[in-house]
């Protein structure tokens, strides 16, 4: 079972994304390099120690460093992220942060097109 997601701090995650970033391989150093505002290189290795303890990282020796690789899909995580934003910011309700984003956002007429057929396959889908 994966580890769950809604267990991030905002850093944890940055360090997550830097991962997936770097193709599932990556040293402190390299990920250090992709984060905004990053802290300095001990404390991203403090966070790698307790991402690998919560289960988010393994890491394999490349020589005298550390290489680190995510336990769960890239699709996996993104999943987890969303779900934790709904539950965060629309009550746990899909409908709520769809009717937000349509809402909110500026979009091309390709965009909206795209949207509908992805709605219509749903609607599809779930009839018997």
């Amino acid at each position: 079972m994966p580890p769950p997601a809604d267990r991030l701090s905002r850093r944890e995650r940055a360090i997550m994304n830097a991962v997936f970033a770097l193709k599932n391989r990556a040293s402190a150093e390299d990920i250090r390099a992709r984060l905004t505002n990053a802290p300095s290189y001990s404390a991203v290795r403090a966070m790698l120690v307790r991402l690998e303890k919560k289960g988010y990282l393994r890491h394999q020796e490349d020589g005298m460093r550390y290489v680190y690789s995510a336990t769960i899909t890239h699709a996996a995580a993104r999943r987890a992220a969303l779900q934790q934003c709904v539950r965060t910011f629309f009550e746990g309700s899909l409908g709520q942060m769809m009717t937000a984003l349509v809402r909110n956002e500026a979009w091309t007429d390709e965009e909206l097109d795209a949207l509908r057929a992805e709605i219509e396959r749903a609607r599809r889908a779930k009839k018997p």
